[in-house]
Order: structure tokens, then C-alpha cells, then sequence
């Protein structure tokens, strides 16, 4: 049995999208090598100990820059299944919260890497929670769209 998949008109951009966050994880992860070699941090070591954040600025922003990319490796598993899911009737919207997430990101991971966490939150922040708040309830849309369509 085959299936044959037809997609929606636009969906290239969700696809553009979807690499937009890629480029974000791969520009955090040149940012934490290159914090963990100025600080001196050897793998295996996830983080700077207490003592070492506080000795070295250094070591603090190796930490910042580490859990910038810690927390968009969490989050991204959300992003991605809810940005297919609201692209497969909603192309162009899920491809543009997807895009505003991963703007969002940049200005999130600049913010940490002043090395005040507290700066991680900044007016880019609200954008990307527009975003997740928007793939969130659109994807559910979509299923229970389908689900009923289905009956």
C-alpha cells in the first residue's frame, strides 16, 4: 500500500523555515566552542563549575552561551512537529511563526551572552513566544480538524 503526499500550496517556505532554525542551532554551537575554548572548559564538561563562573568572565559566558543552546535543543522537538503539523493546511502561517521563533533565538542567545541570564529576555523573547503560542494552538487546530473531517 502506497500513500501519496501532496503538498499545500507554500510549503516550500515551511521548509525554509524549518532550515532558518537549523542555521540558529549551528551559529549557538559555534558560539559555545568558541566560549569553551576562551574559558579553558574541557569536554566533557557540560558546564563551568560554581567557582569557575565566578573567577572568570569568560567561564560565566561559556555557561550563558551553553544554556542558550541548551534551551533551543529543548524546545526544538515542539517547534518542529507543531510547525509541520499547522504547515500541512497553514503553509504560509507556520512557515512565519517558525521564522519568528527562530529570530526570536538569535535575540535570546545575545542576551545571554552579556552574561546577565535576566538580559536573555528581551523584546525578541515575546516575538518567539508569539510563535510557539501560534504553532501550538494551530497544530492542534489542524488535528482536530482532520480527526473530525475523519468521522
Amino acid at each position: 500500500m502506497s500513500i501519496t503526499f501532496t503538498a499545500p500550496q507554500g510549503f516550500q517556505y515551511v521548509g525554509a523555515s524549518l532550515l532558518s532554525t537549523v542555521l540558529v542551532l549551528a551559529g549557538q554551537n559555534f558560539i559555545v566552542s568558541k566560549w569553551r575554548k576562551r574559558s579553558g572548559i574541557k569536554y566533557p564538561q557540560l558546564y563551568a563549575e560554581k567557582a569557575e563562573a565566578a573567577a572568570s568572565k569568560d567561564a560565566l559566558i561559556f555557561n550563558c552561551a551553553q544554556r542558550a543552546h541548551q534551551n533551543t535543543l529543548e524546545n526544538i522537538p515542539i517547534v518542529y512537529v507543531t510547525t509541520l503539523l499547522t504547515g500541512l493546511k497553514y503553509p504560509i502561517l507556520a512557515a512565519s511563526a517558525c521564522a519568528m521563533w527562530s529570530v526570536s533565538r538569535i535575540g535570546y542567545t545575545r542576551g545571554y551572552l552579556t552574561g546577565d541570564p535576566s538580559k536573555r529576555a528581551n523584546g525578541l523573547y515575546v516575538l518567539g513566544a508569539l510563535g510557539s503560542i501560534t504553532l501550538l494552538l494551530s497544530s492542534c487546530y489542524v488535528v482536530g480538524q482532520s480527526i473530525l473531517e475523519s468521522l
